[in-house]
């Protein structure tokens, strides 16, 4: 189970700070990723980081301007949003990983489990 949280509207240049709870499986054996999905166009990678936590990925699009953390104490997985754009204008979505203690991935058919989503919304 996956509930993401912290999504709203923000001028661009803004900040926002999403978080994802999870329950009901051992959390810190998973990889964990976050994706997007825009209106009218196909989920996508953003970022993903080892459940270990010592290792991170960015889609290009985002380096540089997110965060991906993990609190596997919390059972809690971040994506700190930066320096955002109208264009990160979309859905944001919590992944896990298929596999126990499976390495990083972009692959939106290595993460079978999401949670509902949460709207980020970046005016100009």
């Amino acid at each position: 189970h996956l509930v993401e949280s912290g999504g709203g509207l923000v001028q661009a240049g803004g900040s926002l700070r999403l978080s994802c709870s999870a329950s009901g499986f051992d959390f810190s054996a998973y990889t964990m990723a976050w994706f997007r999905q825009a209106p009218g166009k196909e989920r996508e990678f953003v970022a993903s980081i080892l459940w270990s936590g010592g290792t991170t990925d960015y889609a290009d699009s985002v380096k540089g301007r997110f965060t991906i953390s993990r609190e596997n104490s919390r059972k809690t997985v971040f994506l700190q949003l930066d320096s955002l754009k109208p264009a990160d204008t979309a859905d944001y979505y919590c992944e896990r990983n298929g596999m126990e203690r499976g390495g990083l991935t972009v692959m939106t058919y290595d993460y079978p489990y999401w949670g509902p989503g949460t709207q980020v919304t970046v005016s100009s």
